[in-house]
């Protein structure tokens, strides 16, 4: 081991559990040290770390935040990040942890802590997921600066809700994974669409809505043409997110059962993160009030049952939205 081997970055607020993990791997690897989430933001951009070991309870910033913050960024994203929770903590919040690399249920004896380090400091290549996973982000990232967020939305935010939604309604973990990616894609299309028209605050004509939909075949084919799952799933959920359940949506008027689940699951998403952030013309609506908005819309536009299942887990989401909201509230700050 040199000096100039990254290091295994643990972040703990709890001194006790700090000095245990510290003792058990400083013998083989060189160690950094962290308190506060922020510190832990900071740390990592700084450092580039081969491991984090993250607390789920700081101080500052719920661990769900610092997790999704860190995940959420290309330049972190294929770091292994590997959760320490108590079994409470991490049964209660486990759906808003989609991303990380792991979880250990503290306290984590010194077996377990070695051996999940060693696992995952194996020099090894990024999977096919990990490498998609960074594709994705990239593209959405830098296809068009705050191409993505002009119309108030935050697609990571909502393909997270997908996720959570998708895990609900018995979807493997890896598939999960693919949804969290694919469902980041969504709205890809709307690259081809003019500002004019997404930043209108008013009705649009009818002219004007026929190129706003043309935003789901753009879509379609932009991610249709390569081949890695992930984006073909993306593909999908880019073409049919605007289908209805009873068969009045676009661009081919599918209902029910033929609308694709996954662009069936994005739907409710969508819908529920467009109504809870600010649009260009109004401001987001209450929890409460949007969720009756989701219950009303039930087998016209959306799915009954998932729209059941997303009430069901609506903590969970809950968690997810004030993660990612401290999360960006902790970048800006940050840089």
């Amino acid at each position: 081991m040199t000096m100039t081997t990254p290091p295994v970055l643990i972040v703990e607020s709890h001194p006790d559990d700090l000095a245990a993990m510290a003792q058990v791997l400083a013998a083989g690897h060189r160690l950094s040290f962290a308190w506060t989430g922020r510190e832990a933001l900071a740390s990592v951009r700084r450092q580039r770390p081969a491991l984090i070991l993250l607390d789920t309870e700081l101080p500052d910033l719920d661990g769900a935040a610092v997790c999704r913050a860190l995940k959420g960024d290309p330049d972190t994203a294929a770091i292994p990040l590997v959760l320490l929770a108590t079994r409470e903590h991490a049964s209660r919040k486990a759906a808003a942890f989609l991303g990380a690399d792991g979880c250990l249920i503290k306290p984590v004896s010194a077996g377990q802590l070695l051996d999940c380090v060693k696992s995952r400091l194996v020099p090894q290549a990024h999977t096919a997921l990990d490498a998609n996973y960074r594709d994705a982000l990239d593209m959405l990232c830098s296809a068009g600066g705050d191409s993505h967020d002009r119309a108030g939305k935050h697609p990571l935010r909502m393909a997270a809700y997908a996720a959570a939604l998708a895990e609900s309604a018995g979807w493997s973990a890896e598939q999960v994974n693919l949804i969290n990616v694919a469902a980041a894609l969504h709205d890809i299309g709307e690259l081809g669409v003019p500002d004019a028209i997404l930043l209108k605050p008013l009705k649009l004509d009818d002219g004007e809505w026929e190129i706003m939909k043309s935003h789901c075949l753009i879509g379609h084919d932009m991610l249709a043409g390569k081949q890695a799952p992930v984006f073909q799933l993306a593909a999908t959920i880019a073409l049919h997110h605007h289908e209805k359940w009873d068969g009045s949506g676009y661009p081919a008027g599918l209902a029910g059962r033929d609308i694709p689940e996954a662009a069936r699951i994005v739907a409710v998403a969508d819908v529920f993160n467009a109504l809870t952030t600010t649009r260009p013309y109004r401001k987001a609506w209450p929890v409460d009030i949007a969720m009756a908005t989701l219950r009303g819309a039930a087998g016209s536009q959306l799915e009954p049952r998932l729209v059941r299942l997303f009430e069901s887990i609506l903590p969970t989401i809950l968690e997810i939205k004030a993660g990612l909201e401290a999360a960006q509230c902790a970048q800006a700050a940050a840089a």
